[in-house]
């Protein structure tokens, strides 16, 4: 009987089925890695600003709340950034003639508001309020990280559907007393879960609940 296949048919046979599972392997880890990746989730990556300004030297040196320039963050959807007036209630005192903040003395005097870039941004069709967490006793580092020591600000965690699924199927561990909501540095005195459990009571936070579709996309 005539032989078919040459002797080196199998071995040609093995090298393409092994070299297209590599293949398919290395795709599938080089998509997991780009998804995952800073070019994706913009994680650690500082975004350019009109000012290069601290929350490291306005949080964490001088002390300053959250809520002295992001002041409907407790009360609305929205955190709010603020007005240069509100820069500019410090600094018409301090730092007067400091190049860098030329941008902000010629937005007061044109009356015309400094463009921020927004750093931790949502896709348009998910429901996101800031005032509801805050009223839940969700802190501001859960999703901004320790923004305290951020000399400029970038994206801490990434904001993914599953980030808000890990934390409404068990936000527990996530809560906090209410005047520590903007204390970066919180750490509780006892049984953390406990706590939590607590605190999931105390807050009327229904878990079995804030799972459902309807409460991030409506």
């Amino acid at each position: 009987m005539a032989q078919i296949f040459s002797r080196s048919a199998n071995v040609r046979a093995r090298v393409i089925i092994f070299g297209f599972v590599a293949f398919v392997c290395g795709a599938g880890w080089t998509t997991y890695a780009v998804f995952w990746s800073p070019y994706t989730t913009y994680v650690d990556v500082p975004l350019e600003q009109p000012v290069p300004f601290s929350h490291k030297h306005h949080v964490g040196d001088d002390g300053i709340d959250c809520r002295y320039c992001h002041t409907s963050v407790a009360e609305s959807p929205r955190a709010g950034l603020p007005p240069t007036h509100t820069c500019m209630s410090c600094h018409s005192q301090i730092w007067t003639g400091a190049p860098m903040l030329a941008p902000v003395r010629a937005s007061l005097a044109n009356n015309k508001a400094l463009k921020w870039n927004r750093v931790a941004v949502l896709p348009d069709y998910v429901f996101f309020r800031h005032d509801i967490h805050i009223a839940k006793g969700v802190g501001c580092v859960e999703c901004h990280g320790r923004i305290d020591r951020m000399a400029l600000t970038y994206r801490a965690v990434p904001l993914t559907m599953q980030f808000c699924l890990d934390c409404h199927r068990d936000p527990g561990p996530r809560l906090r007393p209410k005047d520590q909501i903007t204390n970066m540095a919180w750490a509780p005195a006892g049984d953390r879960k406990a706590l939590g459990q607590a605190l999931v009571a105390q807050y009327g936070i229904r878990v079995g609940q804030i799972t459902y579709c309807s409460v991030c996309h409506r």
